[in-house]
Formats: C-alpha cells, sequence, structure tokens
C-alpha cells in the first residue's frame, strides 16, 4: 500500500510541476524530471515526432547524462524508421483500439517485461546500443498522446547493475505520460494565448504592446551599460487610397507585403524586433547594433517599399541612443523622436530615413507643442518638458 501511496504523490508532484511552468522548455524539463525520481530512473528524456521530417527530435535531458547528451539539445535527432515502433506498433495498437502502453528496454537484448511481442530478437536494436553505449542497464518507453495524436515519448532509464523495470513500472509510465501529456497540452494553450498577446493577426509581427515592453527593456539596458537602442517607425504611404481603389482586401494585402519586406530587413539586424504598431504604423526596434548600421537597413527598407506594387513608399524615422539625441531616461523619449523623425519624412515625402540628431529639425519638432489646433502631428510620448 506504501508504494501505491508513494505513487500517487508522484502523480500529483508532477501534475503540480508541470501545471506551474511557464514556457514549453520548462514544462518539459518538469516531465523528464518529475517522471525520472517517479520511476526511480536515473535518467530521463522527452521526444517529440516531427512528422514533416520523419525523425523523433530530443526536447530534454534531464538527470545522469551521457557525454555528448544536453540538458537541451540543439539538434539531437532520430529518423523514425531507427524506431519502428513509433511508426508501427503505436499506431497499430491504436488503430485497433488499443492503449499506447509503454514498454520496457534491456542492454542485453533479452525480451522484457512489457516489450511488445516479437519474437525472440529484441524489438529495438537502436535503444539496445544506445543503452549500451552509455552505461545504462534498462529504459522504460512510453507513448505520449496528445489530441488522439502520436506526440512522441517519454523515455526513463536505469544504470547498469540497477534493477530492471518491470511490468508495473511499465503500466506506471503510461500513467505518467498520460499526466505529462495533459500538461503539455495547458503549456502549449498557455503558449498560444501569450503568442495572441504579443502579435498582430493580420502581418504575424509582433504588436504594440510587444514593443513596449521590449523597448523598456532595451532602455534599462541602455541607461545601466550603455547598449545602443535603435527605434524605426514607419508610416505607410498610400493605404487610405488603396482601400478606398481596390477595397480593403487589397488593402489588407498590402500591409501584409510590407510587413514581410519589413521582416526581411529586420533580419539583417541581429535580435531586431519587427512590429506592426496599428493601422499603417510599423517599426523595428534593436538593441545592440550601431545606429550606422540601422540606418542602412533602413535606407534599405525605404528602397525595398517602393518597388511594392501598390502604395507609394514608406516615410521612415530613425532614433538612436548611438546619435547625439540627449539622453534618453525612458522608451517614451526614444519614440517621440522616432516619431517627429518619421513626421519629417512624411511631411517632405522623403524617399529615405530621416534620423533624429542628423536632421536639425527633429529634436526641435520634438519638443515644441503643435504648431497650431489644426497640427495633425501625433507624437507619442511624454509632453514637451515632460521626463526625457
Amino acid at each position: 500500500m506504501g508504494g501505491d501511496d508513494a505513487r500517487l504523490r508522484a502523480v500529483v508532484a508532477l501534475a503540480q510541476t508541470m501545471a506551474a511552468a511557464y514556457t514549453p522548455r520548462e514544462s518539459w524539463h518538469a516531465a523528464a524530471v518529475g517522471a525520472c525520481e517517479a520511476l526511480g530512473g536515473s535518467f530521463a528524456a522527452l521526444s517529440v515526432w516531427e512528422r514533416d521530417r520523419g525523425r523523433l527530435r530530443v526536447l530534454v535531458n534531464a538527470g545522469e547524462r551521457a557525454e555528448g547528451e544536453d540538458e537541451f539539445p540543439e539538434c539531437e535527432a532520430y529518423p523514425v524508421h531507427q524506431f519502428p515502433e513509433i511508426t508501427e506498433f503505436l499506431h497499430e495498437r491504436w488503430a485497433g483500439g488499443g492503449e499506447p502502453d509503454a514498454w520496457v528496454e534491456t542492454a542485453d537484448g533479452a525480451p522484457a517485461a512489457g516489450a511488445p511481442a516479437r519474437g525472440a530478437r529484441p524489438y529495438c536494436h537502436q535503444r539496445v546500443a544506445a543503452l549500451r553505449r552509455r552505461g545504462r542497464g534498462c529504459c522504460v518507453v512510453a507513448p505520449i498522446v496528445l489530441h488522439g495524436r502520436a506526440w512522441g515519448e517519454l523515455y526513463v532509464a536505469r544504470p547498469a547493475g540497477a534493477p530492471v523495470f518491470d511490468r508495473d513500472d511499465a503500466d506506471f509510465a503510461t500513467v505518467l505520460a498520460a499526466v505529462v501529456a495533459a500538461g503539455i497540452a495547458q503549456t502549449e494553450r498557455l503558449e498560444e494565448v501569450r503568442k495572441l498577446a504579443f502579435t498582430d493577426p493580420l502581418t504575424g509581427l509582433a504588436n504594440r504592446r510587444a514593443v513596449d515592453l521590449r523597448l523598456d527593456e532595451a532602455v534599462d539596458l541602455h541607461r545601466t551599460e550603455g547598449a545602443v537602442v535603435s527605434l524605426v517607425v514607419c508610416d505607410l504611404n498610400g493605404l487610405k487610397a488603396v482601400n478606398d481603389t481596390h477595397g480593403h482586401a487589397v488593402g489588407d494585402r498590402l500591409l501584409e507585403r510590407f510587413g514581410s519586406v519589413l521582416s526581411l530587413c529586420g533580419a539583417m539586424l541581429p535580435g531586431a524586433l519587427s512590429a506592426r504598431l496599428g493601422g499603417d504604423e510599423f517599426c523595428l526596434l534593436t538593441l545592440g547594433p550601431p545606429a550606422d548600421e540601422v540606418v542602412r537597413v533602413s535606407e534599405e527598407l525605404c528602397a525595398r517599399a517602393v518597388s511594392l506594387e501598390l502604395g507609394d513608399g514608406v516615410a521612415c524615422g530613425v532614433a538612436s541612443t548611438g546619435d547625439d539625441i540627449g539622453p534618453v531616461r525612458s522608451s517614451r523619449r526614444l519614440f517621440r523622436l522616432a516619431d517627429a523623425a518619421q513626421y519629417q519624412a512624411k511631411a517632405a515625402h522623403s524617399r529615405r530615413p530621416v534620423v533624429a540628431g542628423r536632421d536639425g529639425d527633429v529634436i526641435r519638432l520634438a519638443d515644441s507643442p503643435p504648431r497650431s489646433p489644426h497640427d495633425r502631428r501625433r507624437l507619442r510620448g511624454n509632453p514637451p518638458g515632460g521626463d526625457r
């Protein structure tokens, strides 16, 4: 009875730890560590079946890792033909209405408790070879099923000389795999919600909320470490005319096309965030690249925007702490300067970016009140005289 209580507590602990995970990586790690402890293993791995690539990719290795086993491997993957149970055994069992039960493999290749019947030979030579190579005596493999489909597998091993997993262990591993599947499903739902919260649905770029968060972090790094922060604000010219002439569906395609151009140019700047602020406004946010490099990419962006089939190019303003723009103590100040530069570019019908600190009027414009009640400037950030 005591053993049953311990296993029940292990199941509850695994479920609670996975429920507390905030990111997929945290969820994978919690699954591997929890299953390893619950089954008395020394090592555990969680892998996903990538159908489109025909491979089993390892997401996390936990416990006593052998040489070459990274905790979160970048490229540890195995062709599924090396693991026939993925495409044969599991599908055959599920297709017949059975359950995706776990099974045991041993390093000596002898038939193990819970192993699928395949005559006298071991089921998976690759697993047997891997156990021997890494000094492990046995493993239990539990398929993970998500939304009625094979998602991947949970793998727990014990060292050579330790007791071999038995049928009860395999049955318990099946239960743990179900708990892991539920935890992964929850994490994926949360990740999708987070993604939607910070993503523009039309273009797939980041949205204003994502920019605000990232820009605040970047400006903090600028203030504490002197990192160069640059903001490129773009206003897509001619969108209203496209909407009025061709309809909003065509206008949306123009926004999507420019979003793709922005993403392409953003990729030229390491770590750049490409975003749609709303309507016809977009931006690039960078942390690290020098101002000259950001300006060069902005010029490329302007040139590519002109070549789009519809629209009339883009008005582009740049503000970078790498230029002589005075102290930047808040994200609002950088936004206001980039807005003012973009306003100058729009007013001058410029085909090139206007850069704060390099155009003498931009800082004055950012710091001045509206010229008249009819001034249509939309400069974000503090009012003149506020925190800069």
